[in-house]
């Protein structure tokens, strides 16, 4: 009897480790995973929707400053429409990183970009949808730079301006991505 129980309890510890993994680990949480879906009902306006994972060969991810490995960009799809694009990212904070999401209307400009799960006790101010706000629109082929075409947020430095990297970073890899024909 004490040996099943402590299996269960065994499996169940495991079960809720894996659960609580950030996106780092290449799974998406279950918490992320939530805010993820709530963001996307919300921006697209619907209730069903559909990721499907674009998976980018190897060598295209390579030449690519963003990373496109463990399920980090989707099709968004509706019904049998395809609604959207999304890209599930990470960038720095001070000690720890943060998880963010762009999602993109079908030509690849930022439809809203969100901080989702942020770590760190300063530097919230980048979740404000007020300092987001300046991302919508963005294109391939924009260059971003902290402090001048981005405002820089006094106490969140580091995480505003890793988080405009990395923004940069996804809209140059994109613009790869169209060029080497991983992505339409």
């Amino acid at each position: 009897m004490w040996k099943e129980n402590s299996t269960i309890l065994a499996i169940a510890a495991l079960l809720s480790i894996g659960l609580s993994f950030s996106f780092s680990g290449g799974e998406i949480s279950l918490r992320l995973q939530k805010k993820i879906d709530a963001a996307i009902r919300s921006t697209y306006e619907v209730d069903n929707v559909k990721l499907k994972s674009i998976t980018v060969p190897l060598d295209v991810n390579s030449a690519t400053p963003a990373d496109f490995t463990d399920n980090r960009l989707f099709e968004i799809h509706s019904g049998s429409n395809l609604i959207g694009y999304l890209y599930v990212g990470e960038a720095a904070s001070m000690k720890r990183k943060f998880d963010y999401i762009l999602m993109f209307h079908t030509d690849f400009t930022i439809k809203k970009s969100k901080v989702l799960i942020y770590r760190e006790e300063h530097g919230k101010q980048i979740g404000s949808q007020r300092w987001l706000k300046q991302f919508i629109g963005l294109s391939f082929g924009d260059v971003l730079t902290y402090g001048d075409n981005i405002d820089a947020i006094s106490g969140a430095t580091i995480s505003a301006s890793n988080m405009t990297k990395a923004v940069g970073d996804v809209l140059k890899s994109i613009q790869i991505l169209k060029e080497k024909e991983a992505i339409k």
